[in-house]
């Protein structure tokens, strides 16, 4: 199977591991509409690859990935139309994370912003780098969890770490991560060749059929929750995108980044 033709990202096959990496570090790695369905594209086809066992997700650079691109810019004729199809884009993407029968780690190597956090929530195995962090300033600019984060969070990490961060912006570090089971290891950066990738090729070695029957199994008690949690957060999100106080922030958040 080919794996080309990716612009916002960087996919890479190494046996039997396939490495999508972030790959915007003029932006911090930030993800835009096309990235979305780049990302939506690859974990669908990576289904149909018998020789992948384990699918790694990484960023290029000092960030993992600082999430949503609120700087895009384009040309709108229909912002309704628009708003439309961007909720729905991201909630496929969010789907081909529950739809993914590989293993997926995400090996954090920078600050996880946004929908770079909260898809470490959806990972099989999360592994974080020193340097790293996490933030989900979701309420500062008007919005809401996205990604199962609202499900996802208050399970891995109890309801109150969770409303300290999804709703009151508290940030994450890589020692507090590792405390609330947000992540199952810290690596250090000058350990990844190694010794993190030389044990992700040994788990990628594993039997894979019983890798994804594990994984089904793993994951069959909470996917109902976690596909109700994504079309909830979708709807709100999409109410979020009419509401003033949310379209003020993000005009809020462009003018201070145009002023850096």
């Amino acid at each position: 199977m080919s794996y080309e033709g990716f612009k916002q990202l960087l996919v890479q096959k190494e046996d039997k591991i396939l490495v999508i990496k972030f790959n915007n570090p003029r932006k911090k790695n930030c993800i835009n509409y096309n990235g979305y369905k780049e990302l939506s594209r690859v974990l669908t086809a990576v289904n149909q690859d018998e020789s992948i066992s384990i699918v790694v997700i990484t960023g290029v650079g000092s960030f993992f990935t600082a999430g949503n691109d609120l700087s895009q810019k384009s040309e709108i004729s229909d912002m309704d139309a628009y708003f439309k199809e961007t909720n729905d884009i991201f909630k496929s993407m969010v789907c081909s994370f529950l739809n993914c029968t590989k293993l997926i780690f995400t090996l954090v190597n920078g600050p996880a912003i946004g929908i770079g956090c909260t898809i470490v929530g959806l990972s099989d195995v999360a592994w974080c780098a020193e340097e790293a962090y996490f933030a989900t300033p979701f309420s500062k600019l008007g919005l809401v969890p996205e990604a199962c984060s609202s499900f996802t969070f208050p399970l891995i990490m109890g309801r109150s770490k969770a409303t300290e961060m999804l709703v009151l912006n508290e940030k994450l570090s890589a020692q507090e991560a590792y405390h609330f089971n947000f992540v199952s290891r810290i690596f250090k950066l000058h350990e990844l060749d190694s010794v993190v990738w030389p044990k992700i090729r040994e788990y990628a070695e594993l039997p894979p059929n019983s890798m994804r029957e594990c994984k089904r199994l793993i994951q069959l008690s909470s996917r109902e929750s976690l596909l109700r949690a994504n079309d909830a957060e979708c709807e709100a999100l999409l109410k979020r995108f009419y509401d003033n106080e949310c379209i003020q922030a993000i005009i809020d958040f462009a003018m201070r980044k145009s002023k850096l």
